[in-house]
This record gives C-alpha cells, sequence and structure tokens, in this order.
C-alpha cells in the first residue's frame, strides 16, 4: 500500500485523535473516579474506531472528486456517479487514470501529429493548384494584350495566338476536370459501374489512342500476352481504361526515343495482375512513395514540357482503390519503371 494511501493517513488522523482522548479522559476520570479508569479505554478505542472511518470516506471522497473531471474526460462518463467505484480501491483508480492519460497522450500527440501532416498537404496542394493554373492564365493573359495592342488587325499572329489561348485554357479544364474526378472518387459519389468484360481488346483500344503519341517518340507499344486468349476482369471498363491510358502515356512522356512500352498480365485463381513497364528514364528510390500525389513532380521544368495535369497517377490510384485494388511501383533510374495493379477475375 502506497505510505501516502487514504487508509494510512485515515489511521495517522485515527490514532491522533485516540492519544488526544487518553490524554484528556484518563486524568479526568482518575481525578473524578479513581476506580473506573478503565472507561476511557473502549471509548477511545471507538471513538478511534469512528474517526478512521469518517476520515477513509472523506477523503476518498475528496480525491474522487479531484479524479472525476479527468475519469469523465477519459472515459466520458461521471465516475462518482458509477456504483464501481465502491468496490474499486483509490489506488487502482489512481493506476488505472495514469495508464489511461499516458494511452490518451499518446493518442492526442498521434492526432497532432496528422493534423500537422494534413496541413502541410493542404498547404502544399493549394500551392500546387495555384501555380499549376499561374502559367496558362498568364499566357492568356499575355497574348489577350497582345491581339489588343494591334496584333488582332495582324494575320500572322491574331489566328497564332488563338490557337495558343485555346491550348492554354484546354489545360485549364482538363486540371478542373482531373481535380473533380479526384474529388468525387475520394467522397465516394463517383460510383463504379461493375461488369464482366474482356481486358484484351481494352488494351488494344489505348494502344490505338496512343499510336500517334508513341510513333512520334519511336516507342514500341507491346502486349506481352495471347490476343487470342481472352481475359475477363469484373470492374469499371470505362474507369479502368482511363487508368491504364494514364500508365501508358506517362510511360510514353518519360520513355526514351526507340525505347519500349509493355503491358503484360499474369492471372491467379482470383485476381489478373496488369503490369506496365517501360526502359525509360526511371526513378530514384526517395521519389517513389510521392508519385501517387496530386501535382507531384520530380523533375518540374522537365515534366511541365512534357504537359499534362500532374494528376494523371493520383487518379489512376483513387480508381483502383474505388475497385478495392491497390497500385505499386518500382523503378531504377535510367532503366525504367514498372506499374502493377491487380482487378478482380470475372466467375464465368
Amino acid at each position: 500500500m502506497n505510505p501516502n494511501s487514504p487508509r494510512k493517513i485515515s489511521w495517522f488522523i485515527a490514532g491522533m485523535v485516540s492519544l488526544a482522548g487518553w490524554l484528556i479522559f484518563i486524568p479526568v476520570c482518575l481525578f473524578l473516579h479513581p476506580g473506573y479508569w478503565w472507561i476511557p479505554i473502549p471509548a477511545c478505542i471507538l471513538i478511534s474506531g469512528l474517526t478512521y472511518l469518517f476520515s477513509l470516506f472523506y477523503i476518498n471522497r475528496y480525491i474522487f472528486k479531484r479524479f472525476n473531471p479527468i475519469y469523465r474526460t477519459l472515459f466520458g462518463i461521471d465516475y462518482l456517479k458509477t456504483g464501481t467505484r465502491k468496490s474499486r480501491d483509490i489506488n487502482a483508480l489512481m493506476a488505472e487514470v495514469s495508464r489511461e492519460m499516458e494511452k490518451w497522450g499518446r493518442e492526442k500527440s498521434e492526432e497532432i501529429d496528422q493534423l500537422k501532416q494534413s496541413e502541410k498537404y493542404r498547404k502544399d496542394f493549394l500551392g500546387n493548384v495555384s501555380h499549376e493554373l499561374k502559367t496558362p492564365i498568364f499566357n492568356i493573359q499575355g497574348y489577350i494584350l497582345t491581339l489588343l495592342d494591334g496584333g488582332l488587325e495582324d494575320p500572322s499572329v491574331n489566328h497564332l495566338y488563338l490557337k495558343r489561348s485555346e491550348r492554354s485554357i484546354n489545360r485549364m479544364i482538363n486540371i478542373v476536370e482531373d481535380l473533380e474526378s479526384i474529388s468525387r472518387l475520394e467522397s465516394g459519389e463517383l460510383k463504379m459501374e461493375l461488369k464482366d468484360f474482356n481486358l484484351i481488346p481494352l488494351i488494344q483500344e489505348v494502344f490505338e489512342l496512343q499510336e500517334m503519341i508513341a510513333r512520334q517518340k519511336a516507342i514500341r507499344l507491346i502486349m506481352d500476352y495471347p490476343s487470342s486468349k481472352p481475359v475477363h476482369v469484373y470492374a469499371d471498363r470505362k474507369r479502368i481504361m482511363e487508368a491504364l491510358n494514364n500508365l501508358v502515356v506517362n510511360s510514353i512522356k518519360y520513355g526514351k526515343k526507340k525505347g519500349r512500352t509493355i503491358i503484360s498480365l499474369t492471372e491467379t485463381e482470383d485476381l489478373v495482375y496488369v503490369q506496365v513497364s517501360d526502359n525509360g528514364l526511371g526513378m530514384e528510390e526517395k521519389e517513389l512513395p510521392r508519385i501517387f500525389e496530386r501535382f507531384y513532380r520530380i523533375d518540374k521544368s522537365r515534366s511541365r514540357d512534357q504537359g499534362g495535369t500532374g494528376l494523371g497517377l493520383s487518379i489512376v490510384k483513387h480508381i483502383l482503390e474505388a475497385h478495392n485494388q491497390k497500385i505499386t511501383v518500382r523503378s531504377v533510374p535510367d532503366e525504367g519503371s514498372t506499374f502493377t495493379f491487380s482487378l478482380k477475375k470475372s466467375v464465368r
């Protein structure tokens, strides 16, 4: 028992009261009735016991009242109004509150760290959005001011600047549409229309869409799987095509001239694994954990020259998470990158 526990204190108070009683009652009894000297003994014992009980009760109540606000904060209940306290020792309560306070402190510390991280992410996100939108806005402003200053009458300038303005406007529209897609995916507002479909024709469609861009860099688009063998998955065809298209576009943009982009498939009992690999520029290992963040660019100047909104990989991640699947990446600088994701296999 703790030397400063309520019981020790109560016994000390009872002992002091008993001693005071002996010092008062015995001389009085010896003076008034010498033959009844023994009467103060049971009286002092009774007073000592009652003093102990009352002291213990009020000390415990005083301590419980001081602990009650802490207990109510930790557990959401009023400890003084519960029946359990009658069977609980104050030392046990203090030990429990101490443990819970440490646990509560750790949880709050983790919450604060998460809030700081969220605040940093929010600031980075707002800064990236403003930066991405600022470039096309300033471009449009410059083109329009040039046209208003007389360029509108110059045939060699007006059509050129109007076309450049249109490209900048389209870039802004793409950024807003991609942000809207991510927001709807995160909130669950954008529901997946799951159905059975053959993945092979979808891959062929993606290759056809990007064939012209790939040809400009002499990049070969290869499907490493027999086209005659169907691979049926259960997913949202439109969204999977969007995700696969983003991965192929990404591999072409950062691929080397005369390189290759390969899509390969691996089947298991329940899943189909899709790999999109290239022999392009690759990435440092320290960059990999962040490449799915919105607007994150490894080489900002080079990435903007390549076009795009910087949201493609983030959209891919959210689409796959909406399918309860994940995407992983392996990459080696100057050797290339491999993105792998899984899809649920159709039950046929």
